[in-house]
Formats: structure tokens, sequence, C-alpha cells
């Protein structure tokens, strides 16, 4: 193949095959031959700018100084290159690899290797790379499967996505699908069940019901409008699962809201307040503030510095109420700390321990501690000991047992 086609500045003209490369100029409009109309090159399409071809465009490359329309499929063998403008493809796009500066838009389905543009991409079909680095916006309408995703503004996918890597500056809007790693730094939503390995954003997340994955780590809220498996989260403001959460462990540095059960195999830390519908399970449970719940069963400690609200009561081998703390429902441990004018109801325990000015029901243990200025409103009963500090009071003297209530 040798020389180039040349076709000058502001003309139109029909074409069918070009053996060799096509040099277009300034504000031409290019009519493709054949049914559908279609122009094929075997080499180059060198595009001055403020190009139309009307029809489908084969070639071996494309490049271009300005916008670039195609009204039609573009189909090229090697590299797409848009220089300080814009490409619209009104059908399907092809190629290995693409560089646009400004806008790339396809109507179509996009199929690429490598896709790098430095303002906007829309596609209306579907996606299919290895990669996608847009400096502002990619919006797709159809399906998305690509290896890594990095957007610097944001990401919008009205399909199921299929992605490795998804990394985006501000937010990210996808309805469901699996994508390993989420790195977003504002906001992300799944509106339909997600599959992931690990979220790690910087605002909100919001996922709908029967997502599943790993680690998830939010510096602001994560809301859950249904089920989730997890591994782990980790988020500094507040969460909220709609339905059932099934994971390792949970920190929270907020509030926690579970409308069903909470079943963590490691340790539920939460700041201020957690609030779980049904039973919650872990193998460590602190919270600074509030704990609500039907029911809750630590395997080791339950530490809660305000009030702990169950109607099923509390289950652990230690229980420790903070400083003026309240437990509502009853408590069953090997080991109890009352905090110092704490109120309790009734503590079944093997060893019991009412620091000063605290206030309690009824206390079943087998040694019973019970400091200065303490108050039992109901009965004590003990198997091995009770030791009694000064200004005690009780409804009814202590009794040793020779079997405590269960």
């Amino acid at each position: 193949m040798n020389g180039e086609k040349v076709i000058p500045s502001r003309s139109a003209i029909a074409l069918d095959f070009v053996e060799e490369d096509l040099r277009v100029g300034k504000r031409v409009t290019i009519k493709g031959m054949g049914q559908p109309p279609t122009v094929k090159v075997s080499g180059t399409v060198y595009c001055e700018g403020d190009n139309t071809f009307e029809g489908n465009l084969l070639a071996e490359n494309l490049e271009a100084e300005d916008n670039v329309t195609i009204k039609g499929d573009l189909t090229v063998e090697n590299s797409v290159e848009v220089e300080d403008g814009r490409l619209e493809v009104y059908g399907n796009m092809v190629a290995r690899t693409v560089d646009v500066d400004e806008v790339l838009y396809v109507r179509g389905s996009l199929e690429v290797g490598e896709v790098d543009v430095g303002g906007s991409l829309k596609v209306d079909g579907q996606v299919k790379a290895k990669s996608v680095d847009v400096g502002g916006s990619f919006k797709a309408d159809g399906e998305v499967n690509a290896e890594e995703i990095d957007v610097g503004g944001s990401v919008s996918i009205e399909s199921k996505v299929e992605i490795t890597k998804l990394d985006v500056g501000g937010a990210a809007k996808v309805h469901g699908g699996k994508i390993s790693e989420v790195n977003i730094g504002g906001s992300f939503e799944s509106t339909d069940p997600l599959e992931f390995q690990s979220i790690d954003v910087g605002g909100t997340v919001k996922l709908a019901s029967e997502s599943k994955g790993g680690e998830i780590e939010v510096g602001g809220s994560l809301q859950v409008e249904g089920n989730l498996e997890f591994s782990e989260i980790d988020v500094g403001g507040k969460v909220e699962i709609r339905g059932s959460g099934k994971g390792e462990k949970i920190d929270v540095g907020g509030k926690l809201e579970v409308k069903k059960s909470l079943t963590l195999t490691e340790d539920l830390e939460v700041g201020g307040k957690a609030e779980i519908d049904d039973e919650v399970t872990a193998r460590n449970i602190e919270v600074g503030g509030v704990l609500r719940s039907r029911k809750a069963t630590a395997e080791e400690n339950v530490e809660v510095g305000g009030l702990i609200k169950t109607a099923e009561g509390v289950i652990a081998r230690f229980v420790e109420i903070g400083k003026r703390g309240e437990v509502r429902g009853p408590i069953r441990a090997k080991q109890v700390i009352i905090g110092k004018g704490a109120r309790v109801e009734d503590v079944y325990c093997i060893e019991v321990l009412l620091r000063s000015g605290a206030h309690a029901q009824n206390v079943y243990g087998e040694t019973i501690t019970i400091e200065s200025h303490s108050n039992v409103i109901g009965e004590v009963q003990y198997t091995k000991e009770i030791i009694v500090g000064e200004h005690v009071s009780f409804a009814k003297p202590p009794q040793k047992v020779a079997k405590l209530p269960s």
C-alpha cells in the first residue's frame, strides 16, 4: 500500500473502498456506498476536523484533530486518536485503543482494549473493555464488563456490571452485578444485588438487598435495603441494614440499626447506639451508649456504657455495665460487673459485683459482692459467699441456697 487519498476541505463525496490512507480536510462529509452504506479504508484515516461519515467506517487507524461524527458503526483494527475534539458514533464501536481529548459518545455498544477520554464517555449500549480511563464522567445504559475503570468525576451505569476494579473520585451508581474492588471518593450506590470483595468509600454507600462480599470501609454512612453478607464493616458514622446482617465483625463510630437479626463470628463495636430489632450474636459486644435488641448473646464479653434494653436478656461469659448505666431485661453470665450508680433488673451469674450506689431488682449468684449504698428491691440468693458493704438496702435478707433459679 502506497500513498494516500486526499479529500479537500468543505466538500462532500461518496466512497466505497480506499486501498491506501485517507486524508480528510476540514468540514468534509463522506457518504458510504452499498447497503448498509459503508466506507472501507485499508490504511489510516486522517481527519482535520468537523468531519461526518454517513454510514459505517472500517479502517486500520483513525486520527483526528477536531470533532468527528460517524453515522453508523466504527470498526478500527488498531487505534483511534482524537485531539482537541469529540467523537460521536451513531452505531457500535470496536477498536484496540481509543484516546479522545474531550467527549466520546457511542449510541450503540463499545468494545475496546483500552479507552482514555479526557472529558466524558457516554455509551447507550453495552461496554466491554480491558481498561476505561475518564477524566470527567462515564455513563453507560447497557451492561459493563471491564477489568479496570478509573474515573475522576462520576460513574452511572444503568445495568449490571462485571468489573475487577472501580476507582472513582466523585460518585458512582450501578445496577448490581460483580465488582471485586470499589474505591470511591464520594458516594457509591448499587440498586440491585452486588457481589464484591472490598468497598472503600469516603462518603456514603447504598446497597440493595441480598448483596454479599468482603470488607466495607466507609467514612460516612452505609445503608442496605435488605439482607447483607460481609466479612468486615468499618464505618465512621451510621450503618442501617433494613434486613439481616451476617458477617465477621462490625466497627461503627456512631449508630448501628438492623431491622432483623445480626450474626457475627467476631466482634461488634459501636461508639454510640446499636439497635437490632431481633437477636444480635457476636464473640464480643462493646457499645459506648445504648444497646437495644430482642436478645443479645456474646461468646465472650458484653460491655455497654449506657443502656441495655432487651426482651429476652443478655447472655455472655462476662458482662460489664458502665457508671450510671441501665439494663432492662435479665442478665445471664459467668461474671457481671454493675457500675457505680447503675440500674439493672434480674442478674443470674456465677460471680456478681455491684459497685457503690448500684440498684438491682433480683440478684442470683454463687459469689456476690455488693458495695456501699447499693439497693436490691427484690431478692438476693447465693450458693457460696456474699460480701456486703455499708448502707446497703435489701427488700429481703440475702438467702443462701443449695441451687439457684435458672
